[in-house]
């Protein structure tokens, strides 16, 4: 028996394979990961494993005791090279082939690399894996000074880490201010003085032209903006689908694997899920690739679902969150929805919210420590609702939901 057969090891593989035992699969499932780790959350890399507060045991998803007791196989540190969809088999680069009646394709994304003078330096570091944390943290040491390119949520994250350890910490964004393809300029001037007030140095409209060192890296060139000194950077400028294997097999892909709203793909016996995927979202009315741990989960139980013959419809509003320093920033929607905005609290304080409506309804919402605000919003999207009430601290958010 062929069984189910799920390519990458993350967030999306785990939940499939254990939604698949709680559908009552009896069947074989077999995990392929190219890491010798069993799946485990990406999230707390760029926050509580960089800083040491996090072992590995909580990183893990679920303990290996769990893939045993669960009879799931796991093929790790192994990379999976073709997909014959012909044949339904899947082909290793140890030389095994894996059958299957139903494949899900997990395999994630990668960082978007810099191709510049200086770039194969040792100490220039990219944050995606267990691996890549382990490089970055033999090298953290107070006092250091460390430089990050690219001043979006994974590179202030960082950041925040580098200062509480007591590095000397840069970041140079080439966008005219932080966060800026993610959120308001309300948010990122927020985020941006909370950064300088802790001790960071921003540099905005400075790109980085190269890198310098005898071996190692010394130096970060930023051409007509100078160079700034630097004993470990780590780079965090996005990140690229893998869909190399999809493409391969034939696959229909653009920016992503295309499913539809059961997390098919082009071939009905092939599904996909997380950061690799481009799928429909029925509440928002149009395609999306996302980069969020919410979306790879809920994907996957969708996809175990449906493999075996369900008809279960992927529809989720996105959210998202961000641990830096002592705040935690969660998200809902996209602010870029909103053509208004209502905030609620105080952001001298570190506890606010600001929802954004459009056209009276509420589309999304940035919540700092603000987490009855955060839960409350995620019910409240689609819905018109008063902004003086959302405004007014003292207004009791449940009851716009009963209205």
């Amino acid at each position: 028996m062929a069984g189910m057969v799920i390519i990458g090891a993350g967030h999306a593989a785990g939940q499939a394979a254990a939604s698949l035992r709680q559908e009552k699969y009896e069947g074989p499932i077999t995990i392929i990961g190219d890491e010798p780790h069993i799946p485990y959350q990406r999230p707390p890399l760029s926050k509580q494993y960089l800083s040491g507060e996090q072992g590995l045991d909580r990183v893990y998803l679920r303990p290996q005791k769990f893939y045993d007791d669960k009879d799931i196989t796991l093929k790790l540190g192994v990379s999976a090279t073709a997909i014959d969809p012909a044949a339904r088999t899947v082909s290793l680069d140890n030389g095994e082939s894996v059958d299957y009646d139903k494949l899900i394709i997990s395999t994630g994304s990668r960082p978007r690399k810099l191709n510049i003078e200086g770039s194969e330096l040792g100490g220039i570091h990219y944050l995606r894996t267990i691996a890549d944390v382990d490089a970055i943290r033999a090298e953290m040491s107070a006092g250091k000074n460390l430089v990050i390119t690219g001043g979006g949520y994974i590179g202030l994250e960082v950041a925040s880490v580098g200062i509480e350890q007591g590095m000397q910490v840069r970041v140079l964004e080439m966008e005219a201010r932080i966060l800026q393809r993610v959120t308001t300029p309300q948010m990122s001037e927020y985020y941006h003085n909370l950064h300088t007030s802790r001790g960071v140095h921003i540099h905005t409209g400075t790109g980085v032209t190269g890198f310098a060192g005898d071996g190692q890296v010394s130096k970060v060139l930023c051409g007509d903006a100078g160079e700034f000194d630097a004993d470990l950077v780590v780079v965090g400028i996005g990140i690229i689908p893998n869909v190399e294997l999809a493409q391969a097999a034939g696959l229909e892909c653009d920016n992503g694997i295309v499913v539809d709203d059961h997390c098919r793909t082009s071939d009905p016996n092939i599904y996909a899920a997380g950061d690799c995927t481009n799928h429909p979202n029925p509440l928002l009315n149009r395609r999306l690739r996302l980069e969020s741990v919410p979306n790879a989960m809920e994907q996957a139980r969708v996809c175990a679902s449906n493999m075996l013959g369900g008809d279960k419809v992927y529809a989720s509003i996105p959210w998202f969150w961000s641990d830096q320093y002592e705040l935690k920033l969660q998200m809902v929607g996209f602010s870029a929805d909103g053509n208004e905005s209502v905030l609620r609290g105080d952001m001298a304080q570190n506890t606010f919210a600001v929802f954004y409506l459009h056209d009276g309804e509420v589309v999304a919402a940035d919540a700092v420590n603000s987490p009855k605000e955060f839960m409350v919003c995620k019910q409240l999207v689609g819905k018109k609702v008063d902004p003086a009430l959302l405004a007014d601290a003292d207004a009791d958010l449940k009851e716009l939901l009963k209205a």
